[in-house]
C-alpha cells in the first residue's frame, strides 16, 4: 500500500536517495514541492554527518625504498575510524555517481585526474561540501539551513507544483 509521495517505502527511500546525490552532485535540482519538502531534512543531516567528521584523519609515516635502494619516510593520511564509520554510512544513503568527462578535456587528462578517486560523490562532499558549511558554520554561528526551496509555479501537463531546491 502506497503511502508519502504516492510510493512504497523501498521506492519513496529510492527517489530520496536519487535525488540526494543529484542534489549534493550538481547543487541544484528541479522537482515537486512535495518531493523538496521530503528531500531536504534527509540532505541536511547528510552534511551535518558529514561536518562532523570531514577533517578526522590520521596521518603516519611509512618507510619504503626507492629505485634507487635507499630508504625514504612517506607520510600518509588515511580516514580515522569515526571517518570511516561515518563514510560508509552516508554511502547507503546516497548513490556513488560517477564524473563525466567534459566535452573539452582530453581523455587522458580525464583519466589521469580521476585515477585515484573511487567514490567521486563521497570525495566531493568531504572535501568540498562539508569544510565549505563548516566555515560557514563558524563565520555565522549557525549549523543547519544548507539548502533552500523555491517555488516555481504549476507544471504543464499534470499541474503539480514545482519547485527548485539548491544547496546555499
Amino acid at each position: 500500500m502506497p503511502g508519502k509521495l504516492g510510493r512504497t517505502a523501498k521506492r519513496r527511500k529510492a527517489l530520496l536517495r536519487g535525488q540526494a546525490s543529484e542534489l549534493l552532485w550538481y547543487g541544484k535540482i528541479t522537482t515537486t514541492e512535495a518531493k523538496a519538502k521530503e528531500l531536504q531534512p534527509y540532505v541536511e543531516k547528510i552534511i551535518t554527518k558529514a561536518i562532523k567528521v570531514y577533517d578526522d584523519n590520521i596521518e603516519f609515516d611509512v618507510k619504503t625504498t626507492d629505485k634507487k635502494g635507499k630508504e625514504v619516510t612517506v607520510k600518509n593520511v588515511k580516514d580515522s575510524p569515526k571517518k570511516l564509520a561515518v563514510r560508509r554510512a552516508l554511502m547507503g544513503k546516497l548513490y556513488d555517481l560517477q564524473e563525466v568527462k567534459p566535452f573539452n578535456e582530453k581523455k587522458k587528462d580525464f583519466k589521469e585526474r580521476t585515477a585515484d578517486i573511487q567514490h567521486p560523490l563521497m570525495e566531493k562532499l568531504f572535501n568540498e561540501i562539508a569544510p565549505k558549511y563548516a566555515q560557514r558554520k563558524e563565520e555565522l554561528g549557525q549549523g543547519g539551513g544548507y539548502t533552500r526551496i523555491y517555488l516555481l509555479g504549476n507544471r504543464r501537463g499534470d499541474a503539480a507544483e514545482e519547485a527548485i531546491i539548491e544547496l546555499v
